[in-house]
């Protein structure tokens, strides 16, 4: 398997997807350290632009739920208040207290992380988004649950302490927290910074910051699910279908039921199980914000110098582009 992008974290790809992916969790420790595009740096940076904001921020505790208010401020712009803004000093006191910082979806708003995803989105076939969460030391930000992705967790600094447990017995399982007995646990490990863990889509599992302030990213590789095929086959059965709107009689709807009907099953035998799947994740990986093209004020300023000035509605001024000055 030729993926480099994903090579940076877990060394020899081929090994990787023979022996862990979706088989058991693992720890791997590049030559060098694993690279991560998002820093504490970037972190800072975030928050001193002012416009981080909900939901793309979160502080958590996995003992105690954190109202949105005890993180979030408002502000008046215009005699009009707008919700949702972070507030630095309240996040500062949280974290002080415990709580864990989750910034959501850094792929959509960081653009290095954006683009280094987007290559490995490309390696896998599959998507893939990135969460960073900040830790205090001996504190558990998030109690035992299961994500619906593979996760790549890449430690940038401090180090935290992760439990592993086994993953569901079957297809038929809720992501999220895990109320109930959590399943026997197969790994224990204490991640730092440099380091990468894999976890395999479903493994329930914790984590509690062991020494320093534990800052990791996790890369969520999504897989597609029950809904995702289910919608991918009525958009492939439905193709090309040729159909009256608004049939006017009985006879008409009965036609219509019939037409529609030979025209999903003709689809449906021509469709294969591994074209459904390459369809519903295709569709999946369209979601991923896209790279958008560079916008620079600057640039434009620049450009707009070495141009000539416009007239009235746009025109050139009188005489051309290449006219004297003019005497008013």
């Amino acid at each position: 398997m030729h993926a480099p992008t994903l090579a940076r974290w877990v060394g020899d790809t081929s090994a990787f997807m023979t022996t862990y992916w979706r088989r058991r969790p693992g720890v791997f420790r590049p030559d060098g350290g694993a690279f991560s595009p998002f820093t504490l740096a970037d972190v800072d940076a975030a928050f001193a632009t002012g416009l981080l904001r909900d939901p793309y921020v979160e502080m958590t505790r996995s003992d105690t739920a954190l109202s949105p208010s005890a993180y979030l401020s408002s502000r008046t712009m215009y005699s009009a208040k707008h919700d949702g803004f972070a507030d630095e000093r309240k996040i500062a006191l949280l974290l002080e207290q415990g709580a864990t910082l989750l910034m959501r979806r850094v792929d959509q708003w960081h653009g290095p992380t954006r683009e280094l995803l987007a290559a490995l989105s490309d390696e896998m076939g599959l998507p893939v988004e990135a969460f960073c969460f900040v830790t205090p030391a001996g504190r558990q930000g998030v109690p035992i649950h299961r994500d619906d992705a593979d996760v790549l967790v890449i430690q940038i600094n401090g180090s935290k302490h992760w439990h592993v447990h086994e993953g569901p017995a079957d297809g038929n399982w809720q992501q999220g927290r895990v109320d109930d007995d959590p399943p026997p646990e197969v790994m224990q490990a204490t991640l730092r910074a440099g380091e990468v863990l894999y976890i395999p889509r479903g493994y329930a599992h914790r984590a509690t910051g062991d020494s320093g302030l534990s800052a990791h990213l996790s890369l969520t590789i999504r897989e597609v699910h029950m809904g995702d095929l289910f919608r991918s086959l009525q958009k492939i059965s439905a193709g090309e279908m040729a159909l009256e709107t608004r049939p006017l009689d009985d006879d008409a709807v009965l036609a219509c039921a019939k037409a529609m009907l030979e025209h999903v099953r003709s689809r449906i035998d021509a469709l294969s199980p591994e074209a459904l799947v390459r369809h519903a994740r295709r569709t999946r990986l369209a979601q991923l914000p896209a790279t958008p093209p560079p916008l620079s004020v600057t640039g434009l300023a620049a450009a707009g110098a070495a141009m000539p000035a416009a007239g009235p509605e746009g025109h050139e001024p009188p005489g051309g582009a290449d006219a004297g000055p003019r005497r008013s």
